[in-house]
């Protein structure tokens, strides 16, 4: 396996190949001398390094194999130094002989040029491509699998399946739907991917004397007290007081005082309608006018009503006359009635007194209505009285896509961002989301945000110590606040998140890494498998894939009952669509036409089925699980 990269993810990429799934790997990476533009890009990747040589050396003990690479290698990891990956930096990383290559640079460009040289150099590479541009990813992916499928004489590509092809995958897309769960209320848990949507939800301890609701199966049991700070945060390294995921019937049965995760729903959804399309070009008429004057409104045409049902009873007017006269009265039409009754007078001169309280009223929802047209197209401010919203910090690449899935979630939001030219305000005006220009660690940016009535509070920064500040002081501002913080270092974001939960311990804390969130997908695709989604319990990721069942001892011949293996795996769905009708990708969406449907996928299956050699499952596993079944070290042993 090669990895090329220049932050994190690739450190972390690497660490997760040969510390979970044993593979050999070479790691290509800029030179650690080499100068960086921003302070906390060398912090980072120093920790990136740390955490690399922490994570393999950890696993190599566990198994007690060592370092598998001469030379220069770090943790078992053979490292190229290179400051890009050119033909010659990639012919020395070895890949004409590799299985699979992952481009993880935080450039675009970067990354489909060394794709293309890799796919002349080695047309049967596994290639997995990190790429924020979504639409370009996908002609990408079809150029490199067409330009595989001619060198390796199959110009119709039907022998280029998903595991001989090029993945196109996003740190932000893989991350986004986890981020943005954690926001949602009733701290519901969604991994989406286009087509397929699993929904699993957080659920408290029940009362003595209840029966918890095990929805279609458990998926975790949560830490044991969710206020003490030691082993709180979830890490494998909490032992018992951590999380258990995927635990047995009679574990979820002992359990007591725990909170669970439990598989609630898993439906199909169709093409997500952004939050933007509802709103449109011309906004509704409910944001034209602010709620005062639309009350001044309301009050000036009662008393017209008023008015002329008044002049109705006093001359015995048809209501129609009547209602004519008072408007005329109103208006400032002079028809002084100097020859009717006195009561008639009167109402005329109210008339006339209500007339002169309308124009300023007029005047005031013409200059309103006026300035939010003029600002559908600007930023707007957060809307009065706004309360239980989203206070999202940043708009790089990691909030904006974050800020997506909430607005298509119908959350709503109120976004932070100190750079006017940021990646994500361009996002913000099209979906007419708020937003607060300003440094999130000065004061009254956040007041502005209004987070001391907001649900919860995002900090997505690529800065550590910002996201810190800000959470802090947002805790002094409102101490039950939920908040979510994006840190980097996973040693520092333990230390966090033990001492808010101690600190706060009625307030939800979570702390979340991009890397930590993305790093299993990735390594699934270089595996030749289709991680689906994860979603983070406590300071652990549960991932969802989609695995033939074709040559894994675990799962071949066994019912569906004997195949789960508590803390592991556990087979959720089978895909019944025939062999042959299947789709390589089964987070495709739309489906193809005559392909297969929601209907294909079986989520009730029965624990006395069998499953067979041609069968394709879905599964949740934990990362050790999914490595020990779909890793090489399994058909080495088994000589196949």
């Amino acid at each position: 396996m090669v990895v090329c990269g220049d932050d994190g993810l690739a450190h972390r990429l690497a660490a997760e190949l040969r510390g979970v799934y044993e593979e050999q790997v070479t790691l290509v990476a800029p030179p650690s001398e080499r100068p960086v533009p921003q302070p906390v890009v060398g912090r980072a990747r120093a920790a990136s390094a740390a955490l690399l040589d922490r994570m393999v050396n950890a696993a190599g003990r566990a198994a007690g194999n060592g370092a598998l690479m001469n030379g220069d290698s770090t943790g078992g990891v053979r490292l190229v130094e290179a400051a890009e990956p050119s033909e010659a930096v990639l012919a020395e990383a070895g890949v004409e002989r590799a299985t699979a290559l992952a481009l993880v640079y935080d450039d675009d460009e970067t990354n489909i040029r060394a794709a293309l040289t890799a796919r002349r150099l080695n047309p049967r590479l596994r290639i997995v491509l990190r790429l924020y541009n979504r639409r370009l990813g996908q002609h990408i992916e079809e150029l490199l699998d067409q330009a595989a499928a001619l060198a390796t004489g199959d110009p119709d590509g039907t022998g280029t399946g998903f595991d001989a092809s090029t993945t196109v995958l996003s740190d932000a897309d893989t991350a986004a739907p986890a981020l943005a769960a954690t926001a949602l209320v009733g701290t519901s848990k969604v991994v989406q991917t286009d087509g397929l949507l699993l929904r699993a939800v957080e659920r408290t301890p029940p009362a003595p004397g209840q029966v918890a609701d095990p929805g279609l199966c458990t998926l975790a049991l949560l830490s044991a007290t969710s206020s003490d700070p030691a082993g709180a945060d979830g890490s494998e390294s909490s032992g018992e007081r951590g999380p258990r995921l995927l635990p047995d019937e009679e574990e979820v049965a002992a359990a007591t005082g725990r909170g669970t995760v439990v598989l609630e729903q898993v439906s199909y959804a169709g093409s997500p309608r952004s939050a933007g399309r509802a709103v449109g070009v011309v906004p509704p008429i409910s944001s034209l006018f602010s709620r005062r004057l639309r009350w001044s409104l309301a009050g000036l045409v009662g008393a017209v009503v008023a008015l002329a049902i008044a002049l109705t009873v006093v001359t015995d007017d048809h209501p129609l006359h009547a209602t004519y006269l008072t408007l005329l009265d109103i208006l400032g039409i002079d028809d002084p009635a100097t020859n009717d009754s006195l009561g008639r007078q009167i109402l005329q001169l109210l008339s006339a007194v209500v007339g002169l309280l309308l124009l300023p009223v007029l005047l005031a929802a013409v200059l309103e209505a006026l300035g939010t047209f003029r600002s559908a197209s600007t930023l707007r401010r957060p809307p009065r009285g706004l309360s239980g919203h989203v206070v999202l910090l940043g708009l790089g690449k990691i909030g904006t896509r974050v800020l997506t899935r909430l607005r298509e979630l119908h959350i709503p939001v109120v976004c932070v961002e100190a750079d006017p030219e940021a990646r994500g305000m361009a996002t913000a005006r099209r979906l007419r989301v708020p937003v607060v220009l300003g440094d999130v660690t000065q004061e009254g940016v956040l007041e502005a945000a209004k987070v001391h009535r907001a649900h919860t509070l995002l900090a997505l920064t690529s800065v550590d110590t910002t996201n810190l500040e800000a959470v802090l002081y947002a805790r002094s501002v409102r101490p039950d606040l939920r908040v979510v913080l994006r840190l980097f270092d996973d040693d520092f974001a333990a230390a966090v998140y033990r001492t808010l939960r101690a600190a706060h311990p009625r307030a939800l804390t979570r702390s979340r890494s991009v890397t930590h969130l993305a790093a299993p997908s990735f390594a699934g695709a270089m595996m030749g498998r289709q991680v689906l989604g994860a979603i983070p319990v406590e300071r652990r990721v549960l991932l969802f894939a989609a695995v033939p069942v074709r040559g894994i001892r675990q799962l071949e011949g066994k019912t569906v009952a004997d195949a789960f293996r508590a803390g592991s795996w556990r087979v959720l769905a089978l895909d019944t669509a025939a062999p042959g009708e299947r789709r390589a990708d089964l987070a495709a969406s739309p489906a193809p036409a005559g392909r297969q449907t929601a209907s294909d996928l079986l989520w009730d299956l029965p624990p006395t089925y069998v499953l067979r050699a041609e069968d394709r499952v879905v599964l949740a596993a934990t990362r050790r699980g999914l490595a020990e079944l779909l890793g090489r070290r399994r058909r080495e042993r088994t000589g196949a």
